[in-house]
């Protein structure tokens, strides 16, 4: 690490108040899903021709896009109510291959940022398989880095749905309808998820960043720049990445500064 310690880095500050914003984000969107939870609005039914129901033994593997499609619903009926108590002012749910599978927009009556938006990647996962959260992909390492470079105040939340699945016959047809329900929920912001409960995956490209366990999730307050340090030695940490390999995507992303 020493080379990397004499670079001229680019290095992002963040306003006085992201501490504040990232709280309040959090915890609105916690109390969002836990809202749709406690009035019943956490169901998603399929309604098939199956007299014996869904496979059950292979549901999970189509259930995250429904939950995730759950979580964009469950925003925009809100944001629908221009005066939702929770200041949801803008809902947009991204493509496939962006970062983040919903940007959400809120307005704050404090602070000197009336306004805060974030990107939320929503990680569905099993309350019957006791795997399922375990090293999820997250996001992209270089997009990531990049994204706290270009916006010091970036906010990326991870928003992560532990649901169920079961069948239940539909009165009507006779047949047997699969309901998924969301049953468990937590939002974190990636910034400050702690160091232990991150790690790096080669795999895929330039490698992409993993939460170890997304149902144990411990926190800590760092600075902007900290988490891309935090980054940078999770990467360089990789037996299978180089300080030169490094140097390649700090040139090519601006990451330093360099003649």
């Amino acid at each position: 690490m020493s080379n990397y310690e004499n670079l001229v880095f680019k290095i992002p500050v963040e306003g006085a108040d992201y501490p504040q914003c990232s709280e309040f984000i959090t915890t609105t969107v916690d109390a969002i899903i836990e809202e749709a939870i406690e009035r019943g609005r956490n169901k998603i039914i399929i309604n098939t021709n199956l007299k014996l129901g869904l496979p059950m033994e292979n549901i999970n593997k189509i259930a995250g896009p429904f939950v995730e499609a759950w979580a964009v619903q469950t925003f925009s009926l809100l944001v629908d109510d221009a005066n939702n108590c929770y200041r949801l002012i803008n809902v947009e749910a991204k493509e496939r291959l962006y970062m983040a599978d919903i940007i959400l927009q809120f307005k704050r009556e404090a602070g000197s940022r009336t306004v805060v938006s974030a990107e939320v990647d929503v990680k569905a996962t099993a309350e019957d398989i006791e795997s399922s959260g375990k090293s999820p992909n997250i996001t992209s390492f270089v997009r990531i880095r990049t994204a706290y470079v270009e916006d010091a105040d970036y906010l990326f939340l991870i928003l992560s749905l532990k649901h169920r699945v079961y069948c239940k016959k539909n009165g009507q047809s006779g047949l047997m309808d699969g309901v998924m329900e969301v049953v468990g929920h937590k939002a974190y912001d990636l910034k400050f998820i702690s160091s232990r409960d991150m790690n790096y995956n080669p795999a895929l490209g330039n490698g992409q960043m993993q939460i170890r366990d997304i149902h144990y999730v411990s926190v800590e307050n760092r600075t902007t720049w900290e988490f891309c340090q935090l980054l940078d030695r999770k990467y360089l940490g990789s037996s299978k990445r180089s300080y030169r390999s490094w140097l390649a995507l700090a040139r090519k992303y601006g990451w330093i500064k360099y003649d």
